[in-house]
């Protein structure tokens, strides 16, 4: 599955902060802007799987479930 999303990325001082616009919680820094963008991919999966395990474990087994595409 890919996905996309708007990353930021800021220098400050000798860092790079990085985080994605559209998935709070996703947020990283690194010394280079290489470093940064890899530890935010890491940063996103890591917040998707999170939400994802904490959806799931509210619910039943009386759910529908389907994949669901977006285009903007």
């Amino acid at each position: 599955m890919e996905n996309s999303f708007t990353a930021i990325y800021k220098k400050i001082d000798n860092m790079y902060v990085a985080y994605v616009a559209e998935l709070p919680g996703a947020n990283t820094q690194g010394y280079t802007l290489d470093e940064a963008r890899e530890n935010l991919k890491e940063a996103v999966a890591m917040v998707l799987q999170g939400n994802r395990e904490l959806s799931e474990a509210g619910l039943d087994n009386d759910v529908i479930r389907e994949k669901l595409n977006i285009s903007a």
